[in-house]
């Protein structure tokens, strides 16, 4: 009796495990579908996987590979997409779905798909797809699809475009403009302030200073005599320029002495330019050799006609402020 009562409620626990996988696969539905049944070569359309089941069951999805049957091929998979049932939010439906195309015409049937449940293997409905060529009338000539369209591009267009291949040389070359104006006025105001910083001296300082160093080179002793007379004269031929505004330096010594009559030059220092403009006359034209004496004689009488002709400045009274002598 026992072994009896075993026998029927292992039967039993049978018959409950078969009715549960039963409704639980008959709480899953699936189904195949394409947006479109007819495409031409080289078009795509997608292919969806739907699965309607009971939120929480667990259901397998068929894995795919590039090619569905035939010269249909898988071109990508797209995410899935699951949405609750609006009547009752213990449903769902989950969508997978497929790019797919055809690169040969014809009619291909695309096979069931099978999804794995709990309570078995599920499959899909068949689906069918039509590949078609493209028409064309062998009876017209080869022309373009459409005409090609006259676009109105200006000059403004391609400034607007472009606005940086203009504005970025400009830039460069109005930086040079400027940078070149800049240290030209900077060179021209440091020029004058050098200028106004030298302190202007009297001609007769210039001539002095100029005869000493002519002096301390010694040319003479050396056998330059000539260059020491010729350098001489024209220390003192510029010391007559801008001391008395006369063109000493194109004139002849005896076209020089014509104009003095003009000048307040005493009959003195009159003989002490004669005796040395004549010397270095004789010395450059003549070839005179004067002696040594002589060659010191005339840097004597250069020396103190400027210190005797020398412009002087006395003051005189607060009304006038200074005057030249």
């Amino acid at each position: 009796m026992k072994k009896q009562f075993f026998n029927h409620i292992l039967i039993s626990l049978l018959f409950l495990t078969a009715f549960c996988l039963t409704a639980g696969a008959q709480n899953v539905q699936v189904e195949a579908k394409i947006d479109q049944t007819t495409i031409r070569i080289g078009d795509q359309t997608r292919l969806h996987l739907i699965v309607h089941q009971a939120s929480g069951v667990h259901v397998n999805f068929p894995k795919l590979a590039d090619t569905l049957t035939g010269k249909v091929q898988i071109v990508g998979a797209g995410k899935s997409d699951t949405t609750a049932d609006k009547n009752d939010a213990k449903n769902i439906t989950i969508d997978q779905s497929y790019t797919i195309t055809g690169f040969d015409a014809g009619t291909y049937t695309i096979p069931p798909f099978t999804f794995g449940t709990s309570g078995g293997a599920l499959k899909t409905n068949e689906l069918t797809l039509q590949v078609a060529t493209v028409k064309v009338d062998t009876t017209k000539g080869i022309y373009d699809i459409k005409q090609p369209l006259a676009v109105s591009y200006t000059f403004l267009d391609w400034l607007k475009d472009n606005w940086y291949l203009v504005a970025l040389p400009l830039l460069a070359i109005l930086f040079v403009i400027w940078l070149i104006y800049y240290l030209k006025k900077r060179h021209r105001k440091e020029h004058v302030i050098e200028i106004l910083r030298q302190p202007v001296l009297p001609p007769n300082q210039i001539a002095l200073s100029k005869l000493k160093e002519l002096r301390d080179k010694k040319l003479w002793q050396q056998g330059e005599v000539k260059q020491y007379h010729s350098e001489l004269t024209d220390i003192i031929r510029e010391y007559m320029e801008k001391r008395y505004g006369i063109k000493a330096h194109e004139k002849t010594t005896d076209e020089i002495f014509a104009g003095l009559k003009y000048l307040d030059i005493t009959e003195e220092n009159k003989s002490l330019l004669w005796q040395m403009l004549k010397l270095a006359d004789l010395v450059k034209f003549a070839k005179e050799k004067p002696l040594p004496p002589d060659n010191e004689q005339s840097m004597d009488n250069a020396i103190n006609f400027v210190m005797k002709t020398q412009q002087v400045e006395t003051p005189v009274s607060m009304e006038g402020g200074s005057a030249h002598v």
